[in-house]
């Protein structure tokens, strides 16, 4: 199994800073392919980016491109989110996500296994 536990998560005011950290665990076979995600009330889960944990390999979804950026530190099995130049729309439950395979795109269904959630909210 592979357990994913996301943390980071506070209020900040607009064009503030936040990182966020997923620690993931489990059987490192199935969770090659980190994801970060996010669903604000009433809307559909977001793919924000993605990582292939043992090349470094990286993409982003067009909204985020430039303000978020996905790293990891493979000794401490972390997965990072740094978000800058945060709006009120970034406001949400943000998730991270695994899978195998990084071959495909962002779409939430795709990815296997889940976090709880941290919850980023950006107000004045």
């Amino acid at each position: 199994q592979v357990q994913l536990v996301e943390s980071g998560g506070a209020p900040v005011q607009p064009g503030g800073s936040l990182r966020l950290s997923c620690l993931v665990s489990g059987d490192p076979d199935k969770r090659p392919c980190i994801g970060w995600f996010r669903q604000a009330p009433g809307k559909e889960r977001e793919g924000l980016a993605k990582i292939l944990t043992p090349t470094g390999a990286v993409s982003y979804a067009d909204p985020v491109k430039g303000r978020f950026t996905i790293s990891r530190d493979n000794a401490k099995n972390t997965v990072y989110l740094q978000m800058n130049s945060l709006k009120f729309e970034d406001t949400a439950m943000y998730y991270c996500a695994a899978r195998k395979y990084c071959t495909y795109g962002l779409d939430a269904s795709g990815f296997t296994y889940w976090g709880q959630g941290t919850q980023v909210t950006v107000s004045s």
